[in-house]
């Protein structure tokens, strides 16, 4: 007789199984999407790294596979975990959108055209898409209009970091993002560099909200965009950029998708 205060564990491991099946989903979803959008250009996102090397490799291997010159990109693929969490991180950017738009704000995602608001420098190879525009705001918060919005989700300990120290100190990629897009979007919408932007970042262990109004940094956005062009230059010579790290056992190198490739 089954004691039912006590169940019997199935022999067969389900967990296992079902997360190996849902990973292998979420795989064969992002490699379609690669092959039908290939990022052919230094992102804006990622220009804030460190590593002039490791975004040098990032472009060469982009520009390889555009070319069908090279066969596969040289990037490590991501993790099943590390697909999951891009995928709730997209769900919580959704979320924030409608808490700031019952706020009050006008928050702007897509182009008259349906698209996603971006840019394009350097005959499309340094480009970016932003979140967001706020066109009007309440006047309790005395924004000023247009201005960028850019929202991040976070675990607890980075979001505490981020409350504590500013989005500059606490994520200078993220802040080279932003001034990089202030600048590059200016033409497209005047006045959006001469307003600060609105950083969101949500907390996803408690959703806490976060938000911090970022200056624009012409200095800073002026230093990026010329290692993009360096960057750029340095792959059309054929050089490879110098490492900024000394030994393959620093973080950033253990994170980096190019890791092999480079100290191999």
């Amino acid at each position: 007789m089954l004691d039912f205060n006590h169940p019997v564990r199935p022999t067969n491991d389900i967990n296992n199984a079902l997360n190996e099946l849902i990973d292998e989903g979420l795989a064969a979803e992002r490699k379609a999407k690669n092959e039908r959008e290939h990022r052919n250009y230094l992102g804006a996102s990622q220009l804030g790294h460190p590593c002039s090397r490791a975004l040098q490799y990032g472009y060469m291997s982009a520009r390889a596979v555009n070319n069908d010159s090279a066969g596969t990109n040289d990037a490590v693929g991501f993790s099943g975990q590390t697909l999951r969490i891009f995928e709730a991180g997209h769900l919580f950017e959704q979320l924030a959108i409608k808490w700031l738009r019952d706020a009050g704000l006008e928050l702007l995602t897509q182009s008259i055209t349906g698209e996603q608001f971006g840019f394009k420098a350097a005959d499309g190879k340094i480009a970016g898409h932003i979140d967001g525009i706020i066109r009007a705001a309440p006047p309790a918060l005395n924004m000023g209009c247009p201005a960028l919005w850019e929202a991040k989700s976070m675990n607890s300990k980075s979001w505490r970091d981020t409350v504590k120290k500013g989005l500059v100190l606490s994520k200078p990629i993220y802040a080279t993002q932003i001034a990089l897009y202030q600048a590059y979007m200016e033409p497209v919408v005047p006045d959006i560099s001469q307003n600060p932007a609105l950083f969101t970042a949500i907390n996803k262990d408690t959703a806490e909200i976060y938000h911090e109004l970022v200056p624009f940094d012409a200095a800073l956005a002026q230093r990026m965009s010329d290692k993009a062009v360096s960057i750029i230059k340095a792959t059309e010579a054929k050089e490879l950029l110098p490492r900024t790290f000394t030994s393959p056992e620093f973080f950033e190198c253990k994170m980096c998708a190019y890791r092999n490739k480079c100290w191999g």
